[in-house]
């Protein structure tokens, strides 16, 4: 009887609890700040771009605009009944944009959307969430790196019972730091080899670590050229075409280090990748004098210089809005004294760099060097400026057409203005890889051109561009070079509003790993002055950064590629390999997700076939500054998830 009794009371209570409509929260209503979105900001009822949500044609008034790779976790704290949507590309996405979109509870997948593209019309979601604890909604790229992957939650909701559900923060990965500190003893870093154009001006800071105070010499001096013993710097002007092989000595009271150098005069610029600054990423059209200083200064204090840094460069903001009578550029206010900050950057042995387009208005609106072209070079040379980044911006309004001539013509005119100045000038070609720019950018006269649009601190941006430069390979050499844009670590913003870097540490390893296998220049876009322990150990590896600086100027290349798996691999000088064993995706997207406190890791294998290479090698970890062992034929180590394994291989 009492069994019976039990039973029936039990059974009332289950049909109660069924007959208790369940609550609903629409998806919009929730903190959506914590909805993580590969480019720009997720928006409530909107796209990512701020436009009404519109998906093949139709509008919608409730939902979330993203964009992938997108993450979303939500605490349903067991009360979880439904969750309802429809899911599709923004109508405001790029032509190839292709997602799929996951709905995830407690490392299951519950529904998924199939590979979407622009003008698909939305597709449903009804899942029932009964039992589940945690919900997690995920966008993929389709598995394509491609841009804008607008992506929109329409008409979401839960449903659910008790508790409302929360939106949750994917735990913070904690920052390691991989590289030993430096030696006391004085050690000659940055790269064997620097070319210069006979007759001009010549500049070279010594890059060199050690206990201070270091003094310096260099054997086979050519007389043009006088060196400072105390600061180490290299000064004079440049001797005739040729190549002069000098030995630098440094010493402290705790011993002495020499490196065989040469000077290579009349065969062009930047013969190893520019290393420097940029001052986009994090001040945007903010810039101003004290803060350029501020990251001259910051090259010195914080010995980014003793490890190669050399350019410190002014991007867009700092032109007048009108030229003199004569026609001559004008800074702003912001820039009141253009030569005083040459001579600033110049005294410490650094180098200046400026913004300008070969349109009538720069990016952010200035003044740009439309039919003032020779004019302005003249401008600059007379500054003192030892670096220009040309951004075709409002070029694209004067050109008659998109064709290779037209793509062509505005750098082929700088190119003969810049050689005839007075001056050695790099000369970055801005114009986001059209008319694959790589396969003519050196002929225009260009050191570096990029070969992407902007670059921004998330995975899919900085692994989208970076692992899609293998086409770009074989035509970089010394003194031309790809350029997937700037460094995305720090304290970044684009505008005085700075954040640090979206990427995780993991990431940020890679980031820095494969910028210096692909040879590319390499430029800090963060705030100098805010430089914490783990950002300064990314950019003062002097064994990474030896393979960006490497003199035979090879570019790396994907020797293996499969199920999220990347190898990478790039020739050096003295035969060996510099090699990436990168971890790049997912088996599922479950894995996309911190659920339990912790992140996948992946077994990655370098095969020597896949070099091209046979016998036993030496593998040493880049990073670690540690000797791994002698191996013959393969090397495997455990990578983490969208982390790296940067190793040398060398007999």
């Amino acid at each position: 009887m009492i069994r019976l009794i039990s039973i029936l009371v039990l059974a009332v209570a289950c049909f109660s609890c069924k007959l208790v409509p369940p609550k609903q929260i629409w998806l919009h209503e929730m903190d959506i700040s914590k909805m993580e979105a590969g480019w720009g900001t997720s928006r409530v009822n909107l796209s990512v771009d701020s436009n009404l949500l519109s998906v093949a044609g139709k509008l919608y008034d409730k939902g979330v605009g993203t964009h992938a790779v997108s993450k979303m976790m939500i605490d349903l704290h067991g009360s979880g009944a439904r969750f309802c949507a429809a899911t599709g590309i923004d109508d405001e996405s790029g032509d190839k944009a292709s997602v799929e979109f996951f709905v995830l509870g407690d490392q299951q997948v519950l529904w998924r959307s199939g590979i979407m593209k622009k003008g698909v019309p939305a597709r449903k979601v009804d899942v029932s969430l009964n039992g589940i604890q945690k919900l997690a909604l995920f966008v993929s790229d389709g598995g394509d790196y491609n841009y804008y992957d607008h992506s929109d939650w329409l008409d979401a909701f839960i449903e659910y019972r008790k508790e409302i559900p929360t939106a949750l923060d994917q735990p913070m990965a904690e920052p390691y730091i991989l590289t030993p500190p430096v030696s006391g003893s004085p050690q000659i870093n940055g790269p064997s080899v620097y070319g210069a154009t006979p007759g001009r001006p010549f500049l070279y800071k010594i890059p060199v670590t050690g206990d201070k105070p270091l003094t310096f010499s260099v054997r086979n001096l050519p007389a043009s050229l006088q060196l400072d013993g105390t600061k180490g710097i290299i000064t004079g002007m440049t001797p005739d075409s040729g190549e002069y092989r000098v030995r630098i000595v440094v010493k402290n009271a705790i011993g002495e280090g020499r490196k065989d150098f040469r000077i290579i005069s009349g065969q062009g610029l930047a013969l190893t990748p520019p290393m420097g600054w940029n001052s986009w990423n994090c001040w945007g059209l903010s810039v101003d004098d004290p803060k350029v200083r501020a990251a001259a200064d910051a090259f010195i204090s914080s010995g980014l210089a003793d490890h190669g840094w050399t350019y410190i460069n002014i991007d867009d903001g700092w032109e007048a809005q009108e030229r003199t009578a004569k026609g001559d550029l004008l800074t702003n206010e912001k820039f009141p004294d253009m030569n005083a900050l040459s001579d600033y950057v110049h005294n410490q042995g650094l180098k200046l760099g400026i913004y300008s387009s070969p349109g009538p208005q720069t990016c952010g609106g200035f003044l740009g060097s439309y039919q003032h072209e020779k004019q302005d070079v003249a401008t600059w040379a007379g500054w003192g400026i030892d670096y220009l980044k040309y951004d075709w911006c409002s070029y694209g309004k004067i050109a008659l057409n998109d064709s290779l001539n037209e793509l062509q013509k505005p750098y082929l005119l700088m190119k003969d203005f810049l050689e005839g100045t007075s001056r050695d000038i790099v000369f970055s070609l801005c114009q986001y890889g059209m008319g694959n720019v790589w396969e003519w950018g050196g002929q225009a006269g260009g050191n570096l051109w990029r070969t992407t649009g902007d670059i921004t601190d998330t995975w899919e941006s900085m692994a989208g561009i970076g692992f899609d430069q293998n086409k770009c390979s074989p035509f970089a050499k010394p003194g031309n070079w790809n350029d997937p844009d700037m460094l995305v670590v720090g304290q970044v913003g684009w505008g005085p509003n700075l954040h640090p870097s979206r990427l995780t540490p993991d990431e940020q390893y890679t980031h820095i790993s494969l910028w210096c296998l692909l040879s590319a220049p390499l430029l800090i876009g963060c705030d100098l002055s805010q430089l914490d322990d783990f950002t300064l150990n990314l950019l003062t590896n002097d064994e990474v950064l030896a393979i960006n600086q490497d003199e035979l100027g090879r570019q790396a290349t994907r020797v293996f590629q499969d199920k999220g798996c990347e190898v990478w691999a790039k020739p050096l000088a003295d035969s060996s390999f510099a090699v990436g064993l990168f971890f790049t995706g997912l088996e599922s997207p479950v894995d996309a997700f911190n659920w339990e406190g912790g992140m996948p890791k992946r077994t990655l294998t370098v095969n020597w076939s896949d070099l091209g290479i046979s016998g036993v090698y030496k593998v040493r970890d880049l990073w670690r500054h540690k000797d791994i062992g002698q191996f013959s034929s393969v090397y495997t180590a455990e990578v983490p998830y969208h982390g790296v394994m940067l190793v040398k291989l060398s007999k």
